[in-house]
């Protein structure tokens, strides 16, 4: 049997979460590789350690968590301030891996059971991790609460009272038929009993959102259902693995398995394809998918056609967005924050610079109210995060750049009114020596130099107008950049040609060793609203916009010849912020 040893790693907020590693008894020659196993919901890395002997890896390195809140790890059991921060703890913990025990990401194998499954296909969709295979167990997509409108219920309590905590109803032996596994989850005492309710939602939305739009997965995927679970629903499963976007997939039923599938008195009959999945997608390297061309053919191409098709004329759901469009105009009349987006389109700089602002405007009480309830819908909250995560990466950049001795010279190809880069710069010590700020729209380049003289910044920063598309253009500009931001403009033009056009011309003009911070849209609950009852900065037309997936993005700007280094994504999964490096 393998030994572990105890180590921990810092979250992004500092918190140290415990881990456990298995070094491989039989490395093979070359690079290392390591499977990372995820528990399930309410337990800990105790709990799934014999996995290590029992898959009978000797070569693979092996990592098991605890998870916020569980196991040795701290916090208040069953809890973490958002199933979002869990996600990003996974990310972190496999940056860890690779920084402290020097396996590279694309030499992992993930294994993951229930909840834990259900962290790491949140993350695989959100932030497309280039793992080599994920292998995951009777994920809880949809927990069975058995009462009537218990979801509905807890959120209403929650509202009133703020975040609690609820007891699973699940005994042991409705976990699994091994006594001995029931008899060590009775007498465990790190086995926490409560999940907090915020967790408990979040896992619910995250759930929904990822089965929805797992064609966004572009990893090899085994998928292991328990024929006979107890505790999580199948439908929402099958429709998972329906979903996913890579061909290089394989589903097995385990009938009479309860929902510790991993934990069995049979699992041999999961463990056995989980080790062969594993080492076949070792065995082979089978580059992902391109997805350059995913403008022209696949899901988000199909979503954005019909979100622009015309609905028939007198059905409910033509005269649904009709009469929100004329509700919306309505609303225009008395909301500063509304009649600004139909003025200008709800994509200008003119409408994000508003937003970015939060503050409430209009014509009376009313018309506040109004606006008020417009700036906190969930696209512009997320527009708002996004800024927040702009302006981290833009000084994490700068700080790289400082170290390296480098010169910060910054350009941004299409700034809108250029706020989040100029109150990025307030953190910033020493300035940079040059910043370059380019719009399209003649008002944005009139408002944004009235910013930069309102912030004092006259001696560094300029605003020009400038087409975001011209490679040529992009790449003889002077200084070269070492620091490029491309904020909120991809996400408004479906054509991957554009996009990899403009792209190239900025990776042309970076410095060696320079970097990039762009952003993405690989999701937004709202698209069908956004493109039958708003409007673009187009001359007025529908602003129906195609999704890029985590995955499509980064392959656009790889092919550009940048390297990505880290990522943000709100809480929401709506929209991301990326840090990629030219590289020497």
């Amino acid at each position: 049997m393998r030994t572990s040893q105890q180590a921990s790693f810092n979250t992004h907020d500092g918190v140290a979460l415990s881990y456990r590693h298995w070094p491989a008894i039989a490395p093979d020659a070359g690079e290392r590789r390591a499977v990372v196993m995820f528990h399930r919901g309410h337990e800990h890395a105790g709990r799934i350690a014999h996995l290590v002997d029992e898959l009978d890896l000797p070569g693979f390195d092996f990592f098991a968590w605890d998870a916020r809140g569980h196991g040795l790890s701290p916090g208040a059991r069953g809890d973490s301030p958002s199933f979002g921060t869990s996600v990003r703890d996974v990310q972190t913990f496999v940056e860890h891996i690779g920084v402290h025990h020097q396996i590279a990401e694309e030499n992992l194998a993930i294994l993951a059971q229930s909840v834990g499954a259900v962290l790491v296909s949140t993350w695989a969709h959100d932030y497309a991790p280039q793992v080599r295979a994920l292998v995951l167990a009777s994920p809880a997509f949809k927990v069975k609460l058995y009462v009537p409108f218990a979801r509905a219920g807890l959120k209403a309590a929650r509202a009133l009272r703020g975040n609690f905590f609820v007891n699973s109803y699940v005994k042991a032996r409705l976990l699994t038929h091994d006594p001995a596994r029931v008899a060590s989850y009775a007498a465990d005492p790190l086995i926490a009993k409560a999940i907090s309710v915020n967790v408990l939602l979040g896992l619910y939305d995250a759930a929904e959102r990822v089965v929805a739009d797992a064609q966004a997965i572009q990893i090899p995927t085994q998928l292991l259902i328990s024929g006979s679970d107890f505790v999580v629903e199948r439908r929402p499963q099958e429709l998972f693995y329906e979903r996913l976007g890579n061909v290089r997939k394989e589903k097995h039923l385990l009938p009479g398995f309860f929902h510790d599938t991993l934990g069995e008195r049979d699992r041999h009959l999961a463990l056995g394809p989980a080790r062969r999945f594993i080492l076949s997608q070792f065995e082979e390297a089978v580059p992902q998918p391109s997805l350059l061309n995913a403008h022209r053919v696949g899901a988000t191409c199909a979503e954005a056609e019909s979100l622009a098709a015309p609905l028939p004329p007198r059905s409910l759901r033509n005269g649904y967005w009709r009469a929100a469009r004329a509700g919306l105009r309505l609303g225009a009349t008395v909301s500063a924050g509304v009649k600004l987006g139909f003025d200008t389109g709800f994509d200008s700089g003119s409408t994000l610079d508003y937003v970015y602002r939060n503050t409430p405007t209009g014509k009376g009480l009313i018309g506040r109210l109004i606006d008020r309830g417009y700036l906190d819908s969930i696209g512009w909250r997320g527009i708002r995060q996004r800024k927040v995560h702009v302006e981290e990466l833009l000084r994490l950049a700068a700080e790289r750049l400082r170290s390296a001795g480098e010169p910060i010279h910054i350009l941004d190809i299409a700034a809108g009114h250029g706020r989040y880069v100029l109150e990025a710069l307030q953190g910033l010590n020493p300035l940079p020596e040059s910043v370059l700020l380019r719009d399209y729209s003649e008002r944005n380049v009139r408002e944004g130099s009235a910013l930069i003289d309102a912030k004092g910044l006259g001696e560094i920063a300029r605003f020009v107008e400038g087409d975001a598309f011209d490679r040529d253009g992009l790449a003889g500009l002077a200084p070269r950049p070492t620091l490029a931001v491309v904020s909120g403009l991809y996400e408004l033009f479906g054509d991957n040609k554009r996009v990899g056009d403009s792209l190239a011309g900025v990776a042309e003009a970076l410095r060696t060793g320079g970097f990039l911070v762009y952003t993405g849209q690989p999701w937004h609950p709202q698209l069908e609203l956004i493109a039958r009852v708003l409007t673009s900065h187009r001359e007025g037309q529908p602003w129906v916009m195609r999704r890029r997936t985590q995955a499509e993005m980064d392959q656009l700007v790889a092919a550009a010849g940048l390297v990505k280094v880290t990522q943000r994504i709100d809480e929401w999964g709506i929209f991301t912020v990326s840090l990629a490096y030219k590289p020497r």
